[in-house]
């Protein structure tokens, strides 16, 4: 396994050891409790002695073996998992961070952890310093003040920006801090930060990894030592994962690489032909050579990603017009999935944010996200020249 390629671990990886009875599938074990009839044993796996079960809000073999999965894949000591994404992000501040502290990040997070940023951990007097995203001076210069974390999303959601993450980790490094990196939309397929001198990678399971829009999940990789802190606040705050989830993951992590391949694909194709689009004002996606830091991409990216975005002309209103004309293509508030999924940021990566807010991010209202499915190219670009050509006639 250690020397096979990813297509290959993404089917076979962190599998083998909950086989049972024969079965090739790792089955969904609903147990809440493990029983023991050897005290001393169960004392043992209680207390970490050995390997083992105790009660479903710590561990149990469904999510294990999801763990193990993605841990493999990230190239990471240890992975532990969360009952969705934001729990993933939340729980891996609140181990670490204490008043008093300070963290380094970027503007252009995920709405959810930018309200973290901005509203939740202020209360907590902890300094939150967020940096223009792909301003690699003004975030080494604050950096170099100190910080106890250094917070990185690459690319971003949803303007697709992207940091350079040896670069940072090189910076935090430095001063001491803990380098963290959500790698949701890049995936393990596409970029593995650890290698890049990362601690910790934060995914949003739900996103690409499960990739069938089914399952919430979120899952944190890197150093032993810091995953374990971060497992003992989770257990006892109890973001736990379910095992039917950490099922739906599994299966859907099987075509993980063939889903980001065929996904990737269908960016880059569709980023190009929206360029050609007269009610188009820009298009973001870091596989283009226009793209600010497409340079920063290719060198620390295998691919590009099933994400982009684009604003058009006439923003909001021309936004409501374009977008129920197509036909292979969910209006909903996710990414990642086999379908394509589209929507503005005001009602998908940044709903808790106001229009003020996001505007302050460099997210007009006119702003379109992508994820782009597995469907055929010509069938997805000739969809949205259609909904163009409507709006146009209006």
């Amino acid at each position: 396994m250690e020397n096979a390629k990813l297509g290959t671990k993404a089917v076979w990886a962190g599998e083998k050891d909950y086989l049972v009875h024969g079965a090739t599938q790792v089955p969904v074990v609903l147990s809440v409790a493990y029983g023991y009839d050897d005290l001393e044993q169960w004392y043992e796996v209680a207390t970490g002695k050995i390997d083992g079960h105790i009660y479903g809000r710590n561990t149990n073999p469904t999510v294990q073996s999801f763990e193990d999965k993605v841990k493999i894949l990230e190239g990471a000591e240890a992975a532990t998992s969360f009952s969705t994404g934001m729990a993933a992000i939340s729980n891996t501040f609140a181990t670490f961070l204490v008043p008093g502290d300070r963290i380094v990040s970027i503007k252009d997070t995920y709405g959810g952890t930018n309200k973290i940023f901005t509203e939740f951990l202020p209360r907590q007097q902890i300094e939150v310093i967020l940096c223009e995203t792909g301003n690699h001076e003004q975030m080494e210069a604050e950096v170099l003040k100190g910080c106890k974390i250094l917070y990185l999303e690459t690319p971003t959601n949803p303007t697709v920006k992207i940091t350079d993450i040896e670069r940072m980790a090189k910076a935090g490094k430095a001063v001491g801090a803990l380098v963290i990196v959500d790698n949701t939309f890049a995936t393990p397929i596409n970029q593995t930060p650890l290698s890049l001198g990362v601690d910790l990678v934060i995914h949003s399971a739900t996103k690409f990894l499960g990739g069938h829009a089914d399952a919430l999940g979120g899952i944190v990789c890197g150093k032993k030592e810091l995953v374990e802190q971060i497992f003992h606040y989770r257990e006892i705050n109890g973001a736990t994962m379910d095992p039917m989830a950490a099922y739906l993951m599994l299966r859907g992590m099987k075509t993980l690489h063939l889903r980001v391949c065929q996904q990737s694909k269908n960016a880059i194709a569709l980023a190009n032909y929206l360029k050609t689009e007269d009610l188009v004002e820009g298009v973001y996606y870091p596989g283009l050579e226009e793209h600010p830091n497409h340079h920063i991409a290719k060198k620390q990216m295998k691919g590009y990603g099933g994400m982009l975005s684009f604003s058009v002309k006439g923003g909001m209103n021309m936004v409501k017009e374009l977008l129920p004309r197509l036909q292979f293509a969910n209006r909903a508030a996710n990414l990642g999935a086999v379908e394509t999924t589209v929507g503005p940021a005001r009602t998908t990566s940044h709903i808790e944010c106001t229009p003020e807010e996001r505007a302050a991010m460099g997210i007009p209202e006119g702003l379109i996200r992508v994820s782009c499915g597995i469907e055929e190219i010509d069938d997805l670009i000739a969809d949205f020249k259609q909904a163009f050509a409507y709006v146009n006639r209006g």
